[in-house]
């Protein structure tokens, strides 16, 4: 379970750029989110019978300073006679020219560390090169992408201009660390927020801003089949300031829902200073 993409989208999370960038980069408000999570629907197939838990999400950082994020999700998972309890614990960073991104992913399955996922990813002149240090060291090559940050910032800028439709690609360290994958964005008409929205109380003083309602597909993109079958697909509403909020969490055989319970907002970095 990609849980890491989520939060950035969703979270999932910021595109570095220069001290002095080519074009406006939005203001991404520092921030943390706390979200709980429930089972929305469930196959028989998946023999899942229910879910909840809580997402934390928290996003600091600035255009000259870089950006980091930490995240954990714990869920329960509930499946017949079986209980289970996961929980990903996620911190990533990605440098102020959206160069480097460094990543530690730590799963735990009723509290037992099931897997460890330590790294950087570096942009080279033909394509990406990520460093893993767990679970051993490791040298893999893949194809020129973007960031976390990066991926949102775009998203933003392309919502701003009216663009409801686009294909790009990220990497975010998930899972193993060794993919690139392929994502098709579709975002909705700015709307108004409705005063009787259940997440109102949380937003606080932001209840009242206007949000795109976003639907995000996920592709292995060295998947060569042509099946066309996304791993999984999220959707939510997004604050101009890269907030997220109602989302739903589909991964085909079941999915999950998100509601924003509790949010921080933290100070803003200082503008950059000028050369």
């Amino acid at each position: 379970m990609r849980a890491t993409r989520l939060a950035f989208h969703a979270v999932l999370l910021p595109a570095l750029f220069a001290v002095a960038p080519a074009f406006a980069v939005p203001a991404l408000q520092a921030h943390r989110a706390v979200y709980d999570i429930t089972l929305d629907k469930a196959s028989d197939r998946s023999g899942i019978t229910g879910i909840s838990g809580r997402m934390v999400y928290e996003f600091n950082g600035s255009p000259c300073e870089g950006y980091t994020v930490k995240f954990r999700m714990v869920t329960q998972i509930v499946t017949g006679d079986n209980t289970r309890l996961t929980d990903q614990q996620t911190t990533t960073f990605e440098d102020a020219e959206g160069k480097t991104f460094s990543f530690v992913t730590k799963s735990f399955v009723d509290q037992n560390l099931d897997k460890e996922v330590k790294g950087t990813a570096t942009k080279e002149t033909k394509g990406l090169k990520v460093d893993l240090d767990k679970p051993e060291r490791n040298s893999i090559e893949l194809a020129a992408t973007q960031f976390p940050t990066q991926h949102l910032v775009e998203l933003i800028g392309k919502a701003e201009k009216g663009e409801n439709f686009y294909e790009t690609n990220l990497f975010d360290g998930s899972e193993d660390a060794d993919k690139v994958m392929a994502t098709t964005v579709v975002v909705g008409k700015k709307a108004d927020a409705d005063k009787a929205d259940p997440e109102a109380p949380a937003l606080a003083k932001l209840a009242t801003d206007k949000y795109w309602p976003v639907d995000i597909a996920y592709f292995d993109d060295t998947d060569k089949s042509g099946e066309e079958v996304p791993e999984y697909r999220i959707s939510f509403k997004l604050l101009e300031n890269g907030i997220t909020r109602d989302m739903v969490m589909n991964y085909g055989e079941f999915s999950m829902t998100g509601k924003l319970v509790n949010l921080s907002l933290f100070d803003q970095s200082k503008p950059c200073p000028t050369k």
